[in-house]
Formats: structure tokens, sequence, C-alpha cells
């Protein structure tokens, strides 16, 4: 009896091998049109192919940090007929001393921006260093713009953190942020992305006459920009989450508000600590306490937090799940702690990916220090994301084109970064089916078509050619594929 057992669970395990490997060979023979693909198309065509593909969400994407220069220098001159006026910082005259907040020499920052009503609390040698926007000649409006990207081999994370922040100064305001928001909709609805779970600030923001505007407020001038007919035409879900500055000395009571208001507005989806990770101030466990505290009162608050974007070897990634985090953004540390890589495989915690900008903020200087491949190909869930593209000059689609040339992703593999782009966005249940079935019919029927053509032949095909892209500027250096 033991030995008619003991066959049968032989043969029952044979049987899954045979299946596992007939699955497995039936995935790479699914495969095998964009291999021929791929080794037939050069640079350019591929990203044309990668634009045009239908694509999923962007779950960790900072809005503030999205807007391109040249949106900015309109909507901030645009803001005229609202009642606001904005000077730029075009020369030094020795006037004081002052440092921002990372201990940088802020009060010495070119093309550092400031609102009329601060502009005119200065004393006349400091307003004697500033030039109203729309006064800027040609030079200085070019180098205005350059100021706020990254887009120098000598700039980097210093650059990011403690310039091109601060030279924002007070030039925002709820409007310029709102259309930031549509901005982006429309852009990255152009390159077939269908969702965003954008960052959005709702402190801080005050009307023409400096008068603070609340974070309802706020929050009711993103909807509405958002429920206009252009809007809704971009064909982009857009859920809200709350970006809170993780090292303010303030930092748990603006959380504790800030739970508070999410738990209350629907939209806002979930919950976010931002900013430096090397200022030890933010350190997760810091905020243990408060987490726990608003669990007793409030429900429905997801949280989806920053960790892991360090150089040093730590266990923050660890601690941030300690925290309640469902989602983990960047986690390129996250490779220097085995125990908590174990424990996310096969997992429902998802790494937010953000390829474009862990090159260009140095926390790898090459592609091949990058810990992604290893996240995705033992089976710890991963979505690409934008970041701050606004900063980077980039798209999504840069992010796609990174991730297949240099780490040679599969369609099924480029498949499963974007389902689980939807599958663990924080978007209702409901809206998540729809979003998830829309992308898989509109990817079936976009690989039919290149296997129509065959994979290599669709390299040269003609409606490839004719697609359009947006060329921004970091593929355009990193890569050279632009069109001259």
């Amino acid at each position: 009896m033991k030995k008619y057992r003991y066959r049968r669970t032989l043969l029952t395990f044979l049987g899954l091998l045979c299946v596992t490997a007939s699955a497995s060979a039936s995935t790479s023979d699914n495969d095998q049109w964009f291999e021929a693909f791929k080794r037939t198309a050069d640079d350019a065509t591929l990203f044309k192919f990668l634009y045009a593909m239908p694509k999923g969400g962007d779950l960790h994407i900072h809005l503030s940090g999205s807007i391109h220069p040249e949106w900015l220098w309109r909507l901030s001159l645009e803001a005229e007929a609202d009642g606001f006026r904005y000077y730029t910082k075009v020369r030094i005259n020795n006037c004081r001393h002052a440092t921002n907040e990372y201990g940088g020499n802020a009060y010495l920052l070119l093309y550092k921006t400031v609102v009329h009503y601060d502009y005119e609390k200065l004393d006349a040698c400091e307003q004697g260093e500033f030039e109203l926007l729309q006064d800027l000649n040609d030079e200085q409006k070019a180098r205005w713009m350059n100021a706020l990207r990254l887009d120098q081999a000598f700039e980097g994370r210093n650059e990011f953190f403690e310039a091109h922040w601060p030279r924002l100064g007070s030039l925002g305001n709820a409007k310029i942020m709102a259309e930031t928001i549509y901005l982006n909709m429309q852009h990255f609805g152009a390159e077939g992305v269908r969702y965003i779970e954008g960052q959005v600030p709702i402190h801080g923001f005050r009307d023409q006459n400096g008068v603070p505007v609340s974070p309802d407020e706020v929050l009711e001038i993103y909807r509405e920009r958002i429920s206009r007919a252009d809007a809704k035409a971009t064909g982009v879900t857009l859920r809200f989450q709350v970006a809170i500055l993780r090292f303010h000395p303030q930092a748990e009571s603006i959380l504790r508000h800030d739970y508070a208001f999410a738990s209350r507005h629907p939209d806002v989806v979930a919950l976010n600590l931002v900013g430096r990770e090397d200022n030890d101030k933010g350190y997760p466990l810091r905020f243990l306490d408060t987490l726990r505290d608003m669990r007793r009162t409030h429900s429905g608050v997801r949280l989806s937090i920053h960790a892991g974007e360090v150089d040093e070897p730590n266990q923050h990634v660890r601690d941030t799940l300690l925290l309640g985090a469902e989602r983990i953004g960047h986690g390129v540390n996250l490779i220097t702690d085995p125990d908590t890589m174990l424990l996310m495989r096969r997992n429902q915690f998802l790494v937010e990916v953000n390829l474009v900008s862990n090159l260009l903020l140095e926390y790898v200087s090459d592609y091949s220090q990058h810990p992604f491949p290893e996240y995705l190909r033992t089976n710890i869930p991963v979505a690409l994301g934008t970041d701050d593209r606004g900063m980077w000059d980039s798209t999504m689609t840069d992010e796609f084109f990174v991730a297949v040339k240099e780490f040679n992703l599969s369609w099924s593999e480029i498949r499963l970064l974007l389902n689980n782009s939807i599958k663990f966005s924080f978007a209702e249940e409901e809206v998540k089916a729809r979003l998830l079935k829309a992308l898989n019919d509109d990817l079936d029927k976009f690989s039919a078509r290149v296997k129509r053509k065959g994979g290599a032949a669709y390299a040269t095909d003609k409606s490839l050619q004719k697609v359009e892209p947006q060329y921004r500027g970091f593929i355009c250096r990193q890569y050279e594929i632009c069109p001259p």
C-alpha cells in the first residue's frame, strides 16, 4: 500500500512538472514575437513601440515635481490674471546670509522665484536682486527653466534637494497646481497611461492677497479642475495621495491632521511620507506611535511610503512595512535586507521602482547596479513610476524604455508590470476591475496587431513609423534617439 501511494505521489509530482514546463514553454512561445521585434528594432523604433503600447498606471508621481519648466513659465505668467505676480532672482547683491533646511545657502540661489507679497517684504537691497518673470530676456528665461531641470552631468542629489525645491520658492498657488495636474493627465493620456495616483500638496497655499487657503479649499480646487470636459477627455483616472515631509519638525502633528483629512475624503486614497531619507530626522519608526494612535479612531486610510532611497544598508523598508505601508516607494536598498526581501516575495507588498530618478539622483551610478531585475525576477511585486518627471524631463515611456533596454524585459514581464500598476493601486475595486479589463483588452489587440505583421517585420511597419512620441530631455541625452 505504501509503495502504491509512493508511485501515485511520484506520478502526480511528475505530472505537475510537465504542466509547469508546458506553461513555461507556452509563456516563452508567446514572447517570441517580441524577442524577434527587439532583435530587429533599433533604439528609436523600440521607443516608438513602447510609446504606442497601452499602459497601466503611475503609482509614484510627485505632481509638484512633475511640472515641466515650460509649463510652469506659461502658468506663472497667466496667473497675473488672478492677481499673482512673480519675481525671480537674477543677481546677488550680498544682502544677507540664509541657509535652507538641508544646510545649503538658499540665499545664493539664482532663479529662486517669489510671489509679489513676499517680494514686497524684502528690503531694497534684496528687491534689487529680482526681476519680474515676464521681464526676463531670452537668455535669462532659458536659465530659469534649466535651473528647474536636472540636466547636467555635474548635477545630482544635492542639486535636486538643496536647489530645485528652494528655487520654486513661493511660486506655486493652488490654481497652478491644479493646472499641473491636468497637464500631466493630458500628456500621460497621450502615451497610453490610464491611471495616476498623484502625490499632491495641500498645505501652504495662499491667495493673491497672501491669505491662507485651507486644505479642504485646495482639494476642491483640484477636484473642480479635473471635473472639466478637457480633463475627462484625457481618458486618465486620477486619485490623490497627500504627501508629508518626513523630517519636518512638526511632522507628527501634520500626519495627524492629514490622516483625519484623508479619512473624510474618499478620493484621497493614501498618505505618503516623503523627503530626503539620509536626513535621519525622518526615520520610519518616528511615526509608529502616531499611526497606531490614528488607527484607533480612523479607518480606511492607506499608506504608500518612501523607503530605501538611500545608499547605506538598513532595515527601513521593514520598518516602513511595520508602519502599515502596503507599497514602498523606491526600495533601492531593500536588496541589502535579505529577510525583508523574503517577506515580500509573492506577497501583497509592492515596490514602486523609479529608474530614471534613481540614476539622476545617484542612488545607482549605472543601471548594472540597479536591483530592479532582482526584485522582478524573484517575484517581489514591482511597478514602474516617474517620480518627479518635470525635473527629470522624462515620461513614462522613458521608464519602460530603460527597463527593456537595460534589463531585456520579455513581453510577459512588461504585461506583469503594467498589470501591477493597476492591481496594486488604491483605486476602488470596481474601478480597478474596469481598468484592468480595458488594459488587457488593449494589450491583446496591440500584441495581435504586431504578431499579424510578424514580430521582426513590425520594426519597419508604416503604422509604427508614423507614431510621434513625446521626446523629452532625459531620453535624448541618455540614449540619443531623438530626431534632429
